[in-house]
Protein backbone atom coordinates (compact mmCIF):
# COMPACT_ATOMS: atom_id res chain seq x y z
CA UNK A 1 0.00 0.00 0.00
CA UNK A 2 1.10 3.50 -0.81
CA UNK A 3 1.30 6.19 2.07
CA UNK A 4 -1.95 7.95 1.24
CA UNK A 5 -4.10 4.40 2.38
CA UNK A 6 -2.47 5.11 5.89
CA UNK A 7 -3.07 7.59 8.97
CA UNK A 8 -1.35 7.89 12.16
CA UNK A 9 -3.85 8.80 14.88
CA UNK A 10 -2.15 11.75 17.52
CA UNK A 11 -4.41 12.42 20.37
CA UNK A 12 -4.62 16.00 20.66
CA UNK A 13 -5.77 18.03 23.56
CA UNK A 14 -8.05 21.56 23.87
CA UNK A 15 -7.34 24.09 26.63
CA UNK A 16 -10.64 24.99 28.45
CA UNK A 17 -9.80 28.37 28.48
CA UNK A 18 -8.15 29.70 26.29
CA UNK A 19 -9.21 26.88 23.36
CA UNK A 20 -5.63 26.43 21.78
CA UNK A 21 -4.78 22.97 20.53
CA UNK A 22 -1.78 20.77 21.60
CA UNK A 23 -0.47 17.16 20.95
CA UNK A 24 -0.83 15.10 23.51
CA UNK A 25 1.72 13.47 22.23
CA UNK A 26 6.02 13.18 23.32
CA UNK A 27 7.81 14.18 21.50
CA UNK A 28 5.34 16.11 18.45
CA UNK A 29 6.91 16.73 14.72
CA UNK A 30 7.75 19.98 14.17
CA UNK A 31 5.48 20.05 10.96
CA UNK A 32 2.50 19.38 13.79
CA UNK A 33 3.46 21.78 15.44
CA UNK A 34 3.54 24.44 12.88
CA UNK A 35 0.41 23.44 11.52
CA UNK A 36 -1.23 23.77 15.33
CA UNK A 37 0.22 27.52 15.86
CA UNK A 38 -1.11 28.22 12.50
CA UNK A 39 -4.94 27.20 13.35
CA UNK A 40 -4.60 28.40 16.93
CA UNK A 41 -3.60 31.75 15.43
CA UNK A 42 -6.46 31.59 13.03
CA UNK A 43 -8.49 30.81 16.17
CA UNK A 44 -7.60 33.80 17.76
CA UNK A 45 -7.96 35.92 14.48
CA UNK A 46 -11.64 34.69 14.19
CA UNK A 47 -12.35 35.30 18.03
CA UNK A 48 -11.51 38.89 17.58
CA UNK A 49 -14.33 39.50 14.92
CA UNK A 50 -16.86 38.77 17.32
CA UNK A 51 -15.79 41.16 19.91
CA UNK A 52 -18.27 44.05 19.81
CA UNK A 53 -16.76 47.42 18.39
CA UNK A 54 -15.52 49.52 21.43
CA UNK A 55 -15.40 53.52 21.47
CA UNK A 56 -11.56 54.16 22.65
CA UNK A 57 -11.70 55.91 26.32
CA UNK A 58 -11.09 59.75 25.80
CA UNK A 59 -8.32 61.83 26.84
CA UNK A 60 -11.16 64.06 29.36
CA UNK A 61 -14.58 63.65 29.50
CA UNK A 62 -15.40 67.12 27.76
CA UNK A 63 -13.32 69.01 25.84
CA UNK A 64 -13.56 72.49 27.42
CA UNK A 65 -12.17 74.23 24.68
CA UNK A 66 -15.19 73.27 22.05
CA UNK A 67 -17.54 74.15 25.53
CA UNK A 68 -15.53 77.81 25.80
CA UNK A 69 -16.50 78.40 21.71
CA UNK A 70 -19.77 77.06 21.88
CA UNK A 71 -20.76 79.52 24.27
CA UNK A 72 -18.45 82.31 22.37
CA UNK A 73 -20.61 82.24 19.55
CA UNK A 74 -24.43 82.01 21.63
CA UNK A 75 -22.89 85.17 22.82
CA UNK A 76 -21.59 86.54 19.77
CA UNK A 77 -25.12 85.63 18.16
CA UNK A 78 -26.55 87.56 21.40
CA UNK A 79 -24.88 90.56 20.84
CA UNK A 80 -25.94 90.95 17.19
CA UNK A 81 -28.88 90.22 18.34
CA UNK A 82 -29.36 93.05 20.75
CA UNK A 83 -28.22 95.59 17.44
CA UNK A 84 -30.77 94.11 15.31
CA UNK A 85 -28.24 92.73 13.10
CA UNK A 86 -30.62 90.04 12.78
CA UNK A 87 -29.04 87.70 10.12
CA UNK A 88 -25.42 87.74 11.56
CA UNK A 89 -27.18 86.61 14.60
CA UNK A 90 -28.48 83.24 12.85
CA UNK A 91 -25.28 83.02 10.77
CA UNK A 92 -23.40 82.94 14.76
CA UNK A 93 -26.31 80.77 16.32
CA UNK A 94 -25.89 78.15 13.11
CA UNK A 95 -21.94 77.90 13.81
CA UNK A 96 -22.97 77.58 17.72
CA UNK A 97 -25.24 74.59 16.81
CA UNK A 98 -22.50 72.82 14.11
CA UNK A 99 -20.12 72.86 16.71
CA UNK A 100 -22.52 71.56 19.92
CA UNK A 101 -23.80 68.82 17.67
CA UNK A 102 -19.93 67.38 16.42
CA UNK A 103 -19.15 66.71 19.60
CA UNK A 104 -17.83 63.21 19.85
CA UNK A 105 -20.12 60.08 21.01
CA UNK A 106 -18.40 59.88 24.65
CA UNK A 107 -19.26 63.15 25.59
CA UNK A 108 -22.39 63.52 27.84
CA UNK A 109 -25.50 64.16 25.68
CA UNK A 110 -27.23 65.98 28.24
CA UNK A 111 -24.38 68.97 27.65
CA UNK A 112 -25.51 68.71 24.16
CA UNK A 113 -29.25 68.97 24.64
CA UNK A 114 -28.27 72.01 26.83
CA UNK A 115 -26.05 74.01 24.48
CA UNK A 116 -28.68 73.05 21.63
CA UNK A 117 -31.79 73.64 23.41
CA UNK A 118 -31.08 77.51 23.84
CA UNK A 119 -29.12 77.69 20.38
CA UNK A 120 -32.47 76.31 18.41
CA UNK A 121 -34.43 78.83 20.35
CA UNK A 122 -32.63 82.21 19.92
CA UNK A 123 -32.15 81.53 16.24
CA UNK A 124 -35.76 80.84 16.41
CA UNK A 125 -36.02 84.70 17.67
CA UNK A 126 -34.12 85.60 15.57
CA UNK A 127 -35.86 83.98 12.44
CA UNK A 128 -39.12 85.50 13.59
CA UNK A 129 -37.81 88.82 13.83
CA UNK A 130 -37.06 89.00 9.86
CA UNK A 131 -40.86 87.03 9.05
CA UNK A 132 -38.97 83.98 8.72
CA UNK A 133 -41.94 82.04 10.31
CA UNK A 134 -41.47 78.39 8.89
CA UNK A 135 -37.42 78.10 9.39
CA UNK A 136 -38.49 79.53 13.14
CA UNK A 137 -40.89 77.52 13.86
CA UNK A 138 -38.74 74.68 13.04
CA UNK A 139 -35.76 75.70 15.25
CA UNK A 140 -38.55 76.53 18.18
CA UNK A 141 -39.77 72.97 17.78
CA UNK A 142 -36.16 71.53 17.59
CA UNK A 143 -35.37 73.49 20.86
CA UNK A 144 -38.31 72.17 22.83
CA UNK A 145 -37.39 68.39 21.72
CA UNK A 146 -33.68 68.45 23.05
CA UNK A 147 -35.77 70.09 26.03
CA UNK A 148 -39.12 69.72 27.14
CA UNK A 149 -39.53 71.54 30.34
CA UNK A 150 -38.42 74.61 31.77
CA UNK A 151 -38.00 75.94 27.89
CA UNK A 152 -41.38 78.11 28.22
CA UNK A 153 -39.27 80.88 25.78
CA UNK A 154 -39.18 78.16 23.03
CA UNK A 155 -42.96 76.59 23.49
CA UNK A 156 -44.17 80.40 23.16
CA UNK A 157 -42.00 81.00 19.79
CA UNK A 158 -43.14 77.53 18.34
CA UNK A 159 -47.33 78.41 19.40
CA UNK A 160 -46.41 81.78 17.94
CA UNK A 161 -45.10 80.63 14.59
CA UNK A 162 -47.69 78.41 14.06
CA UNK A 163 -49.86 81.36 14.41
CA UNK A 164 -48.50 83.60 12.35
CA UNK A 165 -48.58 80.90 9.55
CA UNK A 166 -52.23 80.49 10.11
CA UNK A 167 -51.91 76.98 11.41
CA UNK A 168 -54.66 77.76 14.13
CA UNK A 169 -55.18 74.46 15.60
CA UNK A 170 -51.74 73.08 15.45
CA UNK A 171 -51.03 76.03 17.53
CA UNK A 172 -53.29 75.54 20.16
CA UNK A 173 -52.08 72.02 19.81
CA UNK A 174 -48.62 73.10 20.45
CA UNK A 175 -49.21 75.69 23.61
CA UNK A 176 -51.82 73.34 25.29
CA UNK A 177 -48.77 70.95 25.38
CA UNK A 178 -46.67 73.36 26.57
CA UNK A 179 -48.61 74.55 29.50
CA UNK A 180 -48.65 70.72 30.71
CA UNK A 181 -44.87 71.08 30.67
CA UNK A 182 -44.57 74.55 31.69
CA UNK A 183 -47.49 74.75 34.34
CA UNK A 184 -49.54 78.00 34.11
CA UNK A 185 -46.75 80.37 31.80
CA UNK A 186 -47.98 83.33 32.25
CA UNK A 187 -47.27 84.31 28.12
CA UNK A 188 -48.13 80.89 27.16
CA UNK A 189 -51.74 81.00 28.66
CA UNK A 190 -52.32 84.60 26.79
CA UNK A 191 -51.19 83.02 23.81
CA UNK A 192 -53.54 80.23 24.12
CA UNK A 193 -56.82 82.66 24.46
CA UNK A 194 -55.29 84.50 21.57
CA UNK A 195 -55.05 81.65 19.09
CA UNK A 196 -58.58 80.12 20.52
CA UNK A 197 -60.06 83.96 19.79
CA UNK A 198 -58.58 83.51 16.54
CA UNK A 199 -60.28 80.34 15.75
CA UNK A 200 -63.71 81.40 17.47
CA UNK A 201 -63.77 84.02 14.87
CA UNK A 202 -62.62 83.04 11.67
CA UNK A 203 -65.23 80.62 13.20
CA UNK A 204 -68.11 82.90 12.63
Amino acid sequence: MSDQDHFTFIPLSIDPKSKSISSASSPSSRALEAELAALNSLHRALHTLDAPLVVPPPPMPVNPKRSANVSKLRESGNAEYRKARHAEAIKFYTLGLQMALTRPPWEPSQLVREEVHALYSNRAQAHMQLGNWPEAAVDAEASVAAKSQGNAKAWFRRGKCLLEMGRLQEAKSAVAKALEFEGEEKELAELLKEIEGRIAKEGN
